[in-house]
């Protein structure tokens, strides 16, 4: 390791205090009658579920919401005992975990019900359901109003059950341009609900909104929102998180490994992609696609370092890749930060901006950061860095 590199090749910086803040501001903006459930799915959308979930609860959270019963487990073994709604289908094997660890689940068929019951019984628990309707998403639920009535009243003749909620999931909430497919759906959920009601009693929590709903209509709301991307700072708009008074959580953060002089016609990394239009120095960074830095930012993307952004040149490969540092020494050193998503100075580099370039959503790029890299608070930042860190010079040549 170079003099003075920080104590990781590739560290996740994680904003705790921001994210508690992001959590606020959607728990306000839902208003005091209203619960909110942040999603930690996904490693806390590659955040750290740990840190996420501890965060979002600080910031007032009521429930946590995954999409396996072994993240559900992950939570418990972390000692988190929110209220936990594990969202995705379950096998057999899954269902009993998820039980085990008290989380709710979800049904939409009268068979699974069935199953639920059985398993709940042998287990000597109360499984908590959640009546699914698919309203357009077109994946998991019931297309059925009838046979989500039916599942509830099967939960509720059931003494191993109870019916814990209704919900559904909306396919464009974040697409304001969508021919009025969102108002159909929030219209047959209310729909739903108001049956449900009346047959069965108002007990049970009615949950459809998404962050991008949050923001988009408060009829959406119901008992219950399930927020992810927006509690990480990341638009759902895809778009501004800043604008929406959200705080980008994530800073993706490598270092100056070495530092190369290249001269006019000199290429770096496979197949020769990049090649010096003039004498230039290169900066070798370690971190590549086994971190999660997609290979389509080859000859596209950028990092900040020192606070200037610098283009990413050459092909990244699994481990390193490689910035063009200007043919002037500019004060990089090497053990110098490198920052790949987040602030540096006065620049930044979002999440967002990096699904532009590659076509896709903040959601896959967050998610897409690998197990190797380390996820850690922002407040351990100073500690991890030694003393002298960035002194030493560059090297040339």
């Amino acid at each position: 390791m170079p003099v003075g590199a920080p104590a990781a090749r590739a560290t996740a910086w994680v904003d705790t205090d921001a994210l508690a803040r992001n959590c606020r501001r959607l728990a306000d903006r839902l208003g005091p009658r209203r619960l909110l459930c942040a999603v930690v799915k996904a490693n806390g959308y590659g955040h750290g579920f740990e840190l996420a979930a501890r965060a979002a609860l600080a910031g007032g959270a009521r429930w946590l919401a995954v999409a396996s019963a072994d993240e559900a487990l992950a939570l418990r073994d972390a000692g988190l005992d929110a209220r936990t709604l594990v969202m995705g289908a379950l096998s057999e094997r899954e269902l009993a975990d998820a039980l085990r660890c008290s989380a709710d689940v979800v049904v939409w068929e009268l068979g699974f019900v069935e199953r639920v019951a059985q398993v709940a019984q042998r287990l000597g628990v109360v499984a908590r359901c959640h009546i699914k309707l698919d309203t357009g998403m077109g994946r998991l639920g019931t297309r059925s109003e009838r046979t989500a009535l039916a599942c509830a009243e099967l939960v509720a003749t059931r003494p191993s059950l109870e019916l814990a909620g209704a919900m559904t999931h909306f396919a464009t909430a974040d697409e304001l341009d969508d021919d009025g497919y969102f108002d159909a759906q929030l219209e047959r959920f209310t729909r739903l609900v108001a049956i449900l009601r009346e047959a069965l009693g108002s007990r049970f929590v009615a949950h459809a909104a998404n962050s991008a709903a949050v923001f988009r209509d408060p009829r959406s709301h119901f008992d219950m929102a399930r927020c992810g991307i927006a509690i990480y700072g990341l638009d759902p708009f895809h778009e501004d998180a800043h604008a929406r008074g959200l705080e980008p959580v994530l800073t993706l953060e490598s270092y100056l490994a070495c530092v190369k002089q290249l001269d006019r016609g000199e290429s770096v990394g496979y197949g020769r992609t990049w090649r010096a239009e003039r004498p230039t120095r290169v900066g070798i960074v370690p971190i590549g696609y086994g971190d999660g830095i997609r290979r389509a930012l080859s000859n596209r993307g950028w990092v900040l370092v020192g606070g200037r952004r610098r283009p990413i040149v050459g092909t990244i490969s699994m481990d390193n890749l490689a910035v063009d540092l200007g043919p002037r020494p500019e004060g990089e050193r090497i053990g110098e930060p490198v920052v790949l998503i987040g602030g540096q100075g006065e620049e930044r580099i979002s999440a967002e901006e990096v699904a532009r370039l590659l076509g896709t959503i903040n959601y896959e790029v967050a998610t897409a950061l690998a197990a190797r890299v380390r996820r850690l608070p922002l407040s351990r930042r100073a500690a991890e860095l030694p003393p002298g860190a960035g002194s030493a010079r560059c090297e040339h040549g």
